[in-house]
């Protein structure tokens, strides 16, 4: 990922309620949520959402699907593990006490048992 990419993705994190519409699609996995259950869960008005869901979909954190007359928005993995991967590729330069950060996040597979 390049700098440029990066600011993005950070400026678009940059606000409470896009940081918490992205951490609640990433504990949803792959699947996602509908637009309607994201707002009830953050309690925002709908445009607000709307708004945020924007920005964030300009910095190509977060997809979004029609399912008939439902949204579905999703996390978007790959970049948000490119990210991850810029923040942390120079490390303590290769050494010191540095605590081992996972290469990727790969969403629980849903269905079976816990």
């Amino acid at each position: 990922m390049e700098m440029s990419s990066s600011l993005a993705c950070l400026a678009a994190l940059g606000h409470e309620s896009r940081l918490r519409a992205f951490r609640r699609l990433v504990e949803a996995g792959p699947g996602g949520l509908p637009v309607g259950e994201l707002r009830e869960h953050l309690d925002l008005p709908p445009a607000t959402l709307t708004a945020h869901l924007n920005v964030l979909r300009a910095a190509d954190l977060v997809t979004d699907q029609r399912e008939g007359r439902v949204i579905r928005v999703r996390a978007n993995y790959d970049r948000m593990n490119g990210l991850i991967a810029y923040l942390t590729e120079n490390c303590c330069a290769g050494s010191g006490p540095c605590a081992p950060v996972p290469s990727t996040c790969k969403p629980r597979k849903t269905g079976g048992s816990k």
